[in-house]
């Protein structure tokens, strides 16, 4: 076996004679980087392509595509595809199916590679180079490139290259990534190979190494056994490890940071100092966002003519699509310690730690981070997946993130609690605002538990995988990883939300907006008599005294408010008669259950763009004006005093905590569920968590209405 090996590789040596042939250059080179995970392959990519790339799924699948243009000093481009990171290539996960598919050309629109550059990790030679004997059974010639090689003289080894390379018999390049170390060699080798690669296949490859499957237990155990005799062999005769009686710096550190007591405090105080710097770093670049957008719907306003179009451009497509990238700035920095973690190798250890809690409800330990990111936003929280590489696995943590309570929710709790609990307490010193929060909170969490271990039992079910996971050593981050990977994955967030968004603005806009009304239809509740919404008097008696001729003049502060209001009461009957209002109307049989009118069906109809707008939505109902907030006191004396049509009051205590407990189950959100559609690649799976979600909001919902008034409140 050790000699059928040896010859594969003989045959795709390049020769170290002669002067290398460069390719035509309209012809289409194309090379797969393939490599253990952490073994560089990522900062090998980004070296190579700089700027030059792309990130797209592969098709029919969530798993990301990254590809590339590489060049060489001589302006030679060629097609980089980066696999995605692999122990072996036996085809037991989503992952390794693809890179067989790449390896093998079976994929649409990604002929089969000319070359692969295998990146192999110089401290972990022996592990990595299983990968390389799996990849020379696959018929395409390969170029070692070895990495980490001065991390291993660190931890005293000493690599012969040269010996490595004879008894492979494959070219090595030894590279340095971040410094752009060994690039030039490795693109020679990688370019006179793809050009020499002209040899008839049935010499270069033994058959009886492919398709193991289709052989018996006992002799895929053989040939198994026999690869990694060889990989030893190769490993003894080419490394040399001088004796050292320094313990390896990694394994001092995790003694601390996977400790099963101080290795959690570390982590919950690193989780604590990561968000808290995403909550107080962004305010000011959302704050300016939100200004931005802000002033161009005004000039948006003052450059277009009254009318139809400008209320699509302007409340349409500005508000809509503000409204969703004002969450940009949360998105970077929240990635920019993602990369921060996984480069310094920290995240491995944090899954570690966690995995055997989050197992015991079917969840993978990586499924903590994006579940602690929902709590900010669960757009970000569920790119966060991205690190889950079980598909069931990653699905589940998707299917429960929006269950965490999410910034955009905190109005909501605290307009309902300003109204109607503010300033009683528990125990006669703890707010009952805070316990109220705090219980919207566990409510999430406890429902995402108990969803994702039926979901884990049932639709999602496979066998708990076991947890094999890396812990790499300890490294500064590659800045520019870092940068890079923030910035694909903002832009990432654009592109893949960013038309359904839209699309969805502009309906939840012509909702609102349509059926035009008449001037006559829309002014009739302020002609009448001439009130000023209110006011008790009307506006032509609204007048001050001129002292200086003893005359009667109107008060122009007062009739400018009174103007204001007039609007305000036109918007709020235009609201009411549109298709959301009918809408909501029409709904008002369904929610009537909940203790809900039709005033609030259209409030929470429109808090599907952002669940916050719900509170704009019901200070234009009340006609508090539409930049009211929940801290208000026009909006809450507004609430307090609504009547249902009956002249009932339309909110209770009870209605506000069935409203607290509807929001926290319900999806509520269009950018939540764009970004859940371009995750999954699956409208099905994003419909069905939009419905077990609603109708989970309002079973519980319904449950604490009816179940309060049973008891006696409300």
């Amino acid at each position: 076996m050790n000699a059928k090996i040896t010859n594969i590789a003989e045959k795709q040596r390049t020769a170290d004679d002669g002067k290398s042939r460069i390719p035509n250059p309209e012809s289409q080179i194309v090379i797969a980087l393939a490599g253990n995970p952490n073994a560089g392959k990522t900062t090998l990519f980004n070296a190579l392509t700089g700027l030059r790339q792309k990130v797209a799924n592969y098709p029919g699948v969530t798993v990301e595509r990254k590809e590339g243009v590489w060049r060489t000093n001589e302006g030679e481009p060629a097609r980089l595809i980066d696999l995605p990171g692999l122990y072996s290539l036996d085809a037991t996960s989503l992952d390794e199916q693809i890179a067989r598919d790449v390896l093998t050309g079976k994929l649409s629109g990604l002929p089969k590679p000319s070359v692969i550059v295998a990146v192999v990790d110089a401290t972990n030679l022996e592990r990595n180079l299983y990968l390389v004997t799996q990849i020379l059974e696959y018929k395409i010639p390969v170029v070692i490139a070895l990495t980490m090689v001065d991390v291993a003289e660190k931890e005293s080894l000493e690599i012969d290259t040269a010996k490595l390379s004879g008894l492979l018999r494959l070219p090595v390049v030894e590279v340095q990534a971040a410094q752009k170390r060994g690039i030039s060699e490795l693109a020679e080798r990688v370019f006179q190979t793809a050009a020499e690669n002209k040899r008839d296949s049935d010499d270069v490859l033994d058959e009886s190494l492919i398709h193991l499957s289709l052989q018996d237990d006992g002799e895929i155990n053989r040939k198994i056994f026999a690869r990694y005799n060889f990989i030893s062999d190769v490993y003894q005769q080419s490394v040399k490890a001088k004796p050292t009686d320094e313990r390896n710096l990694s394994e001092k550190i995790d003694r601390v940071l996977t400790h099963k007591f101080f290795g959690l405090i570390i982590l919950i105080a690193v989780l604590l100092l990561v968000f808290q710097a995403i909550f107080s770093w962004a305010n000011l670049p959302m704050d300016l966002l939100e200004s931005g957008f802000g002033a161009l719907g005004d000039l948006a306003r003052a450059s277009l003519p009254e009318g139809l179009l400008a209320d699509l451009i302007v409340d349409g497509v500005i508000a809509g699509v503000g409204g969703v990238l004002v969450f940009l700035p949360q998105i970077l920095l929240l990635f920019l310690f993602i990369s921060i973690l996984e480069d310094t190798g920290y995240m491995s250890r944090a899954a570690f730690l966690l995995d055997k809690l989050m197992s015991k409800f079917g969840l993978h330990g990586k499924a903590f981070l994006p579940l602690m990111s929902s709590f900010a936003c669960a757009i970000p929280g569920i790119m966060a997946t991205r690190t889950i590489e079980n598909p069931k696995d990653r699905l589940a943590t998707i299917m429960i993130a929006p269950f965490m309570s999410c910034s955009a929710r905190l109005p909501v709790y605290a307009l309902m609690i300003a109204t109607f609990f503010a300033g009683q307490t528990v125990f006669g010193f703890i707010s009952l605002g805070a316990v109220l929060i705090l219980a919207m909170y566990a409510l999430g969490i406890v429902t995402a538990i108990v969803v994702a271990w039926i979901l884990k039992r049932t639709l999602l079910k496979s066998p708990p995988p076991p947890f094999v996971m890396e812990l790499p050593p300890y490294r500064l981050p590659n800045w520019r990883n870092v940068v890079q990977s923030m910035l694909n994955n903002g832009w990432q967030f654009l592109k893949r939300a960013g038309t359904v968004i839209l699309a969805i603005s502009i309906i939840l806009w012509a909702l609102t907006a349509f059926p035009r009304p008449s001037d006559g239809d829309t002014s009739q509740a302020i002609s009448q008599n001439q009130i000023a919404p209110g006011s008790q008097e009307p506006i032509d008696t609204i007048v001050t005294t001129d002292e200086s001729c003893g005359c009667s003049l109107p008060d122009e502060a007062q009739i400018a408010e009174a103007e204001r209001k007039a609007a305000e009461e036109k918007q709020g009957a235009a609201l009411r008669n549109s298709y959301a209002g009918q809408l909501g109307r029409f709904i008002e049989p369904v929610i009537e259950p909940l203790g809900f009118d039709w005033k609030i069906g259209v409030a929470l109809i429109a808090s599907f763009a952002a669940r916050e707008v719900l509170v704009s939505t019901l200070s234009i109902i009340y006609n508090t004006g539409k930049d009211t907030t929940e801290e208000s006191e026009g909006l809450i004396q507004a609430v307090r005093d609504a009547k249902k049509d009956d002249g009932s009051p339309a909110w209770t205590p009870l209605t506000a905590i069935t409203l607290m407990v509807f929001f926290v189950l319900a999806i509520q959100c269009m950018s939540t569920v764009a970004v859940v559609r371009r995750e999954t690649n699956s409208w099905a799976w994003t419909l069905f968590m939009v419905v077990y979600m609603t109708a989970l909001a309002y079973a519980a919902a319904f449950l604490t209405y009816q179940g309060g008034r049973l008891l006696g409140f409300g």
